[in-house]
């Protein structure tokens, strides 16, 4: 596949970050058909941004085939008592993650880094919310590679409160709470068992900042690594106070808001 096809791919999946989208396949010839053409795109779509990258989302790959890494951009980056997000069959959706940030410069590197080098530069972490929209119809047929071009779901992420790092680093389950309250006062609150889909947050860290930095990907103090959700996708309602509690380790508050572009 050329670049050409790469860009034009990646201009079809960033149109297509709107509220309802609910999208066919891309059309055979400029459809990614592996990893690396997924990848390829990912690189097209950060050069069309007039923003950049802050963030990664990313996950140990489940297959050779099947690897978990991703660009959020800067301006879906969200922090405070608000978090505005595009609602996806009228919910706002979210996955409770644990965030790393690096306070200092990794630059790219044909060696890579280990862990010890990526421990060195993590600066914090935080609970986190990743943004989710579903952009495929469900009967699109979509393959992984497609998948993984559009970013796995992604539309942003929030970044929460920090939490002790050392904590962070041993954790894999938690029990979370969502209590949203509503104007009248009325409580609704999800709980869960949640687990790590990896054996512990930070290994995904390890894996995308090594993996990245041999394909030629320099990262820089402040950008975030989300590391996978701890109960999957949670579905809230917008316009609500909601407290979001990792028990043992930190809670806060944050209304959702509809963002309509």
């Amino acid at each position: 596949m050329s670049v050409q096809i790469f860009r034009e791919a990646a201009q079809q999946l960033l149109a297509r970050r709107v509220p309802g989208t609910k999208a066919t396949s891309l059309s055979d010839d400029i459809k990614p058909n592996s990893v690396e053409d997924a990848l390829m795109i990912h690189q097209e779509m950060i050069k069309l941004r007039t923003d950049g990258v802050a963030a990664w989302k990313c996950l140990l790959p489940i297959a050779e085939d099947k690897i978990i890494i991703a660009p959020i951009f800067s301006d879906t980056l969200q922090k405070g008592a608000l978090c505005w997000l595009m609602q996806d069959e009228t919910k706002a959706k979210i996955e409770p993650e644990i965030v790393f940030v690096l306070d200092k410069d990794l630059p790219a590197s044909k060696t890579g880094y280990s862990e010890t080098q990526i421990n060195a530069a993590i600066g914090s972490a935080h609970m986190a919310l990743e943004l989710m929209q579903k952009r495929f119809a469900d009967d699109a047929n979509v393959q992984f590679p497609e998948m993984l071009a559009d970013c796995l779901v992604n539309q942003g992420l929030y970044i929460g409160p920090k939490i002790d790092k050392t904590l962070a680093f041993k954790t894999n389950e938690i029990k979370l709470s969502f209590k949203q309250t509503d104007k009248n006062g009325e409580v609704n609150t999800q709980t869960f068992d949640g687990v790590h889909p990896n054996p512990l947050p930070q290994l995904p860290v390890y894996w995308a900042i090594d993996f990245m930095s041999k394909r030629g990907t320099a990262f820089k103090k402040g950008d975030a690594f989300t590391t996978g959700s701890f109960a999957g996708i949670v579905e809230v309602d917008f316009d609500k106070k909601t407290e979001i509690e990792y028990v043992g380790i930190g809670s806060y508050e944050v209304v959702f808001k509809e963002l309509v572009k």
